[in-house]
C-alpha cells in the first residue's frame, strides 16, 4: 500500500464511505415513483471524435465498442435525465457528492469529422474550444455522460470537443487499456492539429483527466515533433495517470508549444496510489512531488478541498470549485497568479481553497 505521506483515505473513511453507498443504493431501490421528476427539454450532450469500433447495435449505450475502429467517428452523443428529488436529504449529510439527478446516454448522432469541426467553430463563437479525453475505465456511454458534466462543470458548452478513445469499460482491463491508449496517440496528435489549422494558433486548449492525461502529454509531444509549428493554449492535465519522472522529461519539449500547462493533483486521490503501485513509480497527479523542476508548469494542490467521491479521483466532475478555477484558466485566460481561491506555496505551486473559506 502507498504511504500515509501519500494522503490516502483510511480504513475508517472508507468504510464510512462504503456504508453511505449501501445507503444511497436503498434509498434507490426502495424509492416511490413519486420521487421521479422530468427535468426540462434542453438537451444535453457532447460533441465527439472516436476510434472506437461500432457494434452494429442501434442502442446508443452499445453503439460503440470498446475495439479499435478502422476509421475516426464523429458525432453528438445526447443526454437525457432524470432527477432525484427524494435523495436531496440524504446527501445533505453524506460525506461525499450523491448526485440529485440520473444520467443516461439518450442517442448518437454521427456525422462527418468535417460538420463536427464546422459546428464547433459555429458553437464557440470566437471563443477558444477545449479538447477533452477521458481516462481508463470508461465505455462510450459512460465517457460520454461525464464529459458532458465535465463541460457544464468548468462553464465549456458549445467550447469543448470529447475525444473518446477505445477503452472497453472494464476495471479489471487496466493494462488493455494503456495499450489501446498508446495506440490512440497519433490521432489525439492530429486532432490537436486539425484544431490548430481550424481555429489559429494558440486560439483553443486541451484537458485530459487520468490516463486521458497521460495520452494528452505523448499527444503534444507527437505534435512537437512532427507538427513544430502547432501551438496550443491552454493545457489542464487533471489527476494525470502518467510516470512524474517521464512527465519531467517531456516538458522540455512540450512547453514551447503550449500558453501554458497547468496540472492538478491531490493527495487523497485512490486510483493514482493505486497506479503507483502497479508501475513502482509515482504519479504526476499525486501530490507532494518535487514540481520544483517542472520548469514552466503550474500545479495546482486540491488537497484543502473536500473530497466529493469515494475515488479522490473525480474532482473536476465533482468540485465546484476546479470547475470555477478551469473557468477562469480555459475562458478567462487568467494564470494562476491572477486566479481566485489559490494561496502560493511554492514557486509553481498553489493551493486552491474551498469557495467559502475566502
Amino acid at each position: 500500500m502507498s504511504t500515509p505521506a501519500r494522503g490516502i483515505l483510511s480504513w475508517q473513511a472508507t468504510s464510512c464511505g462504503v456504508g453511505w453507498a449501501l445507503m444511497v443504493g436503498l434509498w434507490l431501490t426502495m424509492a416511490p415513483d413519486g420521487g421521479w421528476a422530468a427535468s426540462d427539454d434542453t438537451q444535453r450532450g457532447v460533441s465527439y471524435l472516436t476510434q472506437r469500433d461500432r457494434s452494429g447495435s442501434p442502442d446508443p449505450e452499445t453503439f460503440y465498442n470498446g475495439e479499435r475502429g478502422a476509421e475516426i467517428a464523429a458525432g453528438f452523443c445526447a443526454i437525457e435525465d432524470q432527477s432525484l428529488d427524494f435523495l436531496s436529504s440524504v446527501a445533505e449529510a453524506a460525506p461525499f457528492r450523491i448526485p440529485d439527478e440520473i444520467l443516461k446516454l439518450h442517442s448518437v448522432q454521427e456525422s462527418d469529422v468535417r460538420t463536427v469541426f464546422d459546428g464547433l467553430v459555429a458553437s464557440s463563437a470566437g471563443a477558444a474550444p477545449t479538447l477533452y479525453t477521458h481516462g481508463f475505465f470508461i465505455d462510450f456511454e459512460k465517457g460520454c455522460r461525464r464529459a458532458t458534466v465535465f463541460q457544464e462543470n468548468a462553464n465549456l458548452v458549445g467550447r469543448f470537443l470529447w475525444f473518446s478513445w477505445p477503452s472497453n469499460g472494464e476495471l479489471t482491463n487496466y493494462t488493455h487499456d494503456e495499450a489501446d491508449l498508446h495506440w490512440s496517440v497519433p490521432d489525439l496528435a492530429n486532432a490537436i492539429a486539425r484544431l490548430d489549422a481550424t481555429f489559429g494558433k494558440g486560439q483553443f486548449n486541451i484537458a485530459g483527466h487520468s490516463m486521458g492525461g497521460r495520452g494528452m502529454a505523448l499527444a503534444l509531444y507527437d505534435v512537437a515533433v512532427r507538427h513544430p509549428d502547432v501551438r496550443v493554449g491552454h493545457v489542464a492535465l487533471l489527476a494525470p495517470d502518467i510516470d512524474f519522472g517521464l512527465f519531467a522529461r517531456l516538458v522540455p519539449r512540450i512547453r514551447p508549444i503550449v500558453k501554458s500547462l497547468t496540472i492538478y493533483v491531490a493527495e487523497a486521490d485512490r486510483p493514482l496510489a493505486l497506479s503507483e503501485q502497479v508501475h513502482g513509480y509515482p504519479r504526476l497527479g499525486q501530490a507532494g512531488n518535487d514540481v520544483g523542476v517542472l520548469d514552466g508548469v503550474e500545479v495546482i494542490d486540491l488537497s484543502d478541498l473536500p473530497v466529493r467521491s469515494p475515488s479522490g479521483h473525480l474532482y473536476h466532475i465533482y468540485n465546484t470549485e476546479v470547475g470555477d478555477d478551469l473557468n477562469q484558466l480555459l475562458n478567462s485566460d487568467l494564470l494562476a497568479g491572477d486566479r481566485r481561491n489559490l494561496v502560493r506555496t511554492g514557486d509553481n505551486l498553489w493551493r486552491l481553497q474551498r469557495q467559502d473559506d475566502q
